[in-house]
C-alpha cells in the first residue's frame, strides 16, 4: 500500500536525522545547539509533510469509495422499488412474514410470466450492464 511506502521513507529519514545527529554530538560535544534545533524541526517538517501527503492520499481513496457506494445504493433502492411493484400480494406477504420471523430467504421460484415481461419491459438497457462509470 502507498501509505507503508511513504511511512517507510519516513521513518528511514528519521533514522538518518538521528545517526546525524548522534555525529554532530560526537564530534561538537554540543557547540552548535541552534544547528541542532533546525535538524530537528526539518526533520519533524519532513515527517508531518509524509503524513499528510498519506492522509490526502487515503482521504480521496475514501471519497471515491464513498461515491460509488452511493451511486449502488441509488441502484439497489431503484431496484427494490421495481420489485416491490412487481411482486404479488401473497409475495409481498411472505416476504413480510420472512421478515418478522428472521429466517432467511427462500430461493427464487419462477414468476408467472406476466410478471416476468414487465419486469423486462420497464427495466433500463442500462440496468443489465452493470455500474456506470
Amino acid at each position: 500500500m502507498r501509505v507503508q511506502g511513504i511511512q517507510l521513507q519516513g521513518h528511514m529519514a528519521l533514522k538518518i536525522f538521528f545517526w546525524e545527529l548522534e555525529q554532530h554530538l560526537k564530534s561538537s560535544s554540543g557547540a552548535s545547539v541552534v544547528a541542532i534545533d533546525n535538524k530537528i524541526e526539518q526533520a519533524m517538517d519532513l515527517v508531518k509533510s509524509h503524513l499528510m501527503y498519506a492522509v490526502r492520499e487515503e482521504v480521496e481513496v475514501l471519497k471515491e469509495q464513498i461515491k460509488e457506494l452511493i451511486e449502488r445504493n441509488s441502484q439497489l433502492e431503484q431496484e427494490n422499488t421495481l420489485l416491490k411493484t412487481l411482486a404479488s400480494p401473497e409475495q409481498m406477504a411472505q416476504f413480510q412474514a420472512q421478515v418478522q420471523t428472521g429466517s432467511p430467504s427462500a430461493p427464487p421460484t419462477a414468476a408467472p410470466t406476466r410478471t416476468t415481461n414487465a419486469a423486462t419491459l420497464t427495466q433500463p438497457a442500462s440496468h443489465t450492464s452493470g455500474p456506470s462509470a
